[in-house]
């Protein structure tokens, strides 16, 4: 199979698959480049309420396949583009992990909301082993993720960390036995779409970096009635069946 990039939507969720088997699913250049569009088709779609990002087979993704790059390629400028398109998306993201997360695979995990992993993946960010300088916005994001000590220890030594080392620094949310990771992934993306994507939505945008928007939501929150069907839902005790979208 050549390398790709796919999606699926089922119940609410896209699902996109780093594919490229013959190099532990590095992302070659043309991957890179075909993710932001990608993301972008799928962000208005009201039928994609939370979007997991994993890789096919065994493995999350190993980096870049530097094999691919051309003379003209800037290879940190299509890994962000990418990472930040991912970092944008307006709803929900999870990475389920399975094998090596390293490189720009760990960039792409980290622009997730969310990180489930498998038991015996491994997480690295390797650019001291190749004397490159990761991009300030990766390692911005990095340090806020798993904070400053642990995102030194990442980037000074290269050195690959098991998930036990991953969930105690704050990589990775949760970590799961061996065969019961697309199981836990499904259950909790069910919960995430039976959620008021109006919340998501906005807590996403009150957690970046951008200007503060609390007028925006408050004003989506009025037009919206999804607070008044969620109110009424748990006094009626059922399931609300909030409708805003993006």
């Amino acid at each position: 199979m050549d390398a790709q990039l796919s999606y699926t939507v089922t119940d609410g969720v896209a699902t996109v698959v780093i594919s490229h088997p013959a190099k532990r699913n590095a992302m070659t250049a043309a991957m890179w480049r075909e993710l932001p569009p990608l993301l972008a088709s799928l962000a208005p779609d009201p039928a994609v309420r939370a979007l997991v990002l994993t890789g096919a087979g065994d493995t999350f993704c190993a980096g870049a396949d530097i094999s691919s790059l051309t003379g003209d390629d800037d290879p940190q400028a299509l890994s962000v583009a990418a990472e930040e398109a991912l970092a944008a998306f307006p709803k929900p993201t999870l990475a389920a992990v399975r094998g090596y997360c390293v490189g720009g695979g760990s960039q792409l995990a980290a622009a997730c909301d969310l990180r489930f992993a498998e038991e015996g993946a491994s997480f690295g960010v390797t650019p001291a082993k190749l004397g490159i300088v990761y991009p300030a916005s990766s390692t911005r994001r990095l340090a806020a993720l798993v904070g400053p000590a642990a995102a030194k220890y990442l980037l000074f030594s290269g050195e690959l960390i098991d998930t036990a080392r991953a969930l105690r620094v704050g990589l990775v949310d949760e970590v799961l036995p061996a065969g019961a990771l697309d199981r836990r992934v499904e259950a909790f993306t069910r919960i995430l779409t039976a959620r008021s994507l109006l919340t998501q939505a906005a807590a996403k945008d009150f957690l970046s970096e951008g200007p503060d928007r609390q007028a925006h939501w408050a004003e989506q929150a009025r037009g919206s009635g999804d607070t008044a069907e969620g109110v009424a839902a748990f006094l009626e005790r059922r399931a609300p069946r909030f409708t805003w979208t993006a």
